[in-house]
C-alpha cells in the first residue's frame, strides 16, 4: 500500500461509508466514519434549513476536528493506513450551500483556523453519481429526516464538490458510481483495490467500474 490516509468523498447517498466500510477490511485499515447521528441539529435541519443550519455545521465542524485529530495522531504500529469515509473540507462545502453570506464568512474564519492542524489525505477517492442515484441510496437507507431532502439541494451540493476539486490541485481518484454497487458486485470492489495498487500524480484520475 502506497498512501497512510485515504479520504472517501461524495454526495449524500454516493456509498462513502460502504466503501470505506469494504476497503479497511481488505487493507486492515483504521477506519474513521463521521459520526452523524450524534449531531442533535441534523433532523431539525431538514425541517428549517434556515433556522438550524449555522448550529448544524459548527456541530460537525467541531466533532469532525476532535475525531480526526485524536485519531491521526495516535499512531498504530500494526495499522499504518487509515481510511476515513469524509474529508475535512466538507464542512466548508456543506456551509457554502447552507449558510447566508455573513455567517459563511464567520465560519470560514473559524475553519481557517483549525484546517491547518490537521493531517491532509494522500488520496481522495471522490465517488460521483447523478442525483437519481443518490435519491434511490437514500430511499433504500431508510432514514427518516432523509427521505424528503429537495434533489435541487442534492445537485447543489455536487456542484460545489466538483468545483473544489477542479478548483485545487487535490490527488484525486474520481470513480463514476451511477451504476455502483459495492456490496453486491466483488468486481467493483476489486477494480477500485486494484486502482490503489498505482501511484498517481495531483489532480483527477478517473476510473470506470464495469
Amino acid at each position: 500500500m502506497k498512501y497512510n490516509f485515504i479520504t472517501i468523498e461524495g454526495n449524500i447517498g454516493a456509498g462513502k461509508t460502504t466503501l470505506a466500510h469494504l476497503l479497511s477490511k481488505h487493507f486492515n485499515a483504521r477506519l474513521i466514519l463521521e459520526e452523524f447521528a450524534d449531531n442533535p441539529f441534523l433532523p431539525k435541519f431538514y425541517e428549517n434549513q434556515r433556522q438550524y443550519a449555522f448550529p448544524l455545521e459548527l456541530f460537525f465542524m467541531a466533532e469532525r476536528y476532535k475525531q480526526l485529530k485524536d485519531l491521526l495522531q495516535t499512531k498504530d504500529m500494526f495499522q499504518t493506513l487509515t481510511i476515513s469515509d469524509y474529508l475535512f473540507t466538507k464542512c466548508l462545502l456543506f456551509a457554502k450551500v447552507n449558510l447566508p453570506d455573513e455567517e459563511f464568512l464567520l465560519y470560514q474564519k473559524l475553519y481557517d483556523i483549525i484546517n491547518p492542524q490537521l493531517v491532509e489525505p494522500d488520496l481522495l477517492i471522490y465517488l460521483h453519481a447523478p442525483v437519481a442515484k443518490l435519491k434511490e441510496n437514500i430511499k433504500k437507507r431508510n432514514r427518516s429526516y432523509e427521505m424528503a431532502i429537495d434533489p435541487e439541494y442534492l445537485f447543489q451540493l455536487q456542484e460545489t464538490y466538483t468545483q473544489y476539486i477542479k478548483q485545487h490541485n487535490i490527488k484525486t481518484l474520481f470513480i463514476d458510481a451511477s451504476s455502483s454497487d459495492f456490496l453486491g458486485n466483488e468486481a467493483h470492489i476489486k477494480v477500485v483495490i486494484d486502482a490503489l495498487d498505482k501511484e498517481y500524480d495531483n489532480g483527477q484520475h478517473y476510473l470506470t467500474l464495469p
